[in-house]
């Protein structure tokens, strides 16, 4: 029964801060921290390869029009001219947004693990970047504009630094992207749809480095754990996707700026005081 409360928590937790810009491994850390490393966390590889893999499809079927046309759109390029093409542009878009978290992910793939190891302060201080971000984001003026390829390199550079425990992927590449002056809901599906291929690249790099070294992805007996926790995180994806376009076009990602605020500084204080652990 352990295991499967453990997976419930991963699971809404994995599926509600995945999308919500609140900074999923921030949470994660804080979690793991207050439960200690041993009892909640990335307890198997298979685990983390599994919620992952739910949000990721979360995504897709939230957006399974614009990923139809997208496919759609590929298949068309033998026949038409690249400029002609708007779905091979936003394709493009997404390769060039994806590129800088990509290369920082592999060259620097030791430095960032050594970020996960209870560093509760890091996380405070990051959450409160990521709540000033969302606060001027949310004071920018409404536009009608796309994301450009510029801005894709732009966006693509705030998800690398959101690899950092406590700032939001969301939250940074939304805020980015309204920051510069790209219409509001057209911002939160690009940054949704980029993550989607970085995802599935890390799924299959995690799986061929543990099937490389030859690690267990998972304890035997955990089939129910999994089920439960990929139920959790897809099902808290979709309504966490949804809720999310709907606050960025309502302009209140404010909210999420004053709890970020909050839990900031409650991790900060406990990172000096241990006041809860």
């Amino acid at each position: 029964m352990g295991e499967l409360i453990q997976a419930v928590v991963l699971g809404v937790l994995q599926g509600l801060t995945e999308f919500l810009p609140v900074s999923s491994s921030g949470h994660l850390e804080i979690v793991k921290y207050l439960f200690g490393d041993q009892s909640v966390g990335e307890s198997s590889m298979l685990m983390t390869v599994v919620l992952h893999f739910a949000t990721a499809l979360s995504t897709v079927v939230v957006f399974r029009a614009e990923v139809l046309s997208l496919l759609k759109g590929l298949l068309r390029l033998p026949q038409g001219n690249w400029r002609a093409n708007e779905e091979l542009q936003f394709c493009s878009k997404i390769i060039l947004s994806m590129m800088p978290a990509a290369i920082v992910g592999v060259l620097f793939e030791e430095q960032i693990e050594a970020l996960f190891g209870n560093q509760l302060l890091l996380v405070g201080l990051m959450l409160v970047v990521t709540g000033v971000l969302l606060m001027f984001a949310d004071r920018a003026k409404e536009t009608q504009k796309s994301v450009g390829f510029r801005d894709a390199i732009i966006i693509g550079i705030s998800q690398a630094i959101a690899i950092l425990p406590g700032i939001s992927r969301s939250g940074a590449t939304i805020s980015t992207s309204v920051l510069l002056g790209v219409d509001r809901e057209k911002a939160a599906r690009f940054s949704f749809l980029m993550v989607v291929p970085l995802i599935f690249g890390k799924i299959a790099k995690d799986i061929f480095d543990a099937v490389r070294l030859g690690e267990p992805f998972a304890a035997e007996g955990l089939e129910w754990s999994l089920l439960v926790g990929f139920t959790c995180a897809f099902l808290t994806g979709l309504f966490a996707c949804v809720w999310m376009l709907k606050i960025v076009k309502s302009s209140k990602l404010s909210y999420f700026s004053y709890y970020c605020f909050i839990v900031a500084s409650l991790v900060i204080i406990e990172s000096y005081f241990h006041f809860f652990v």
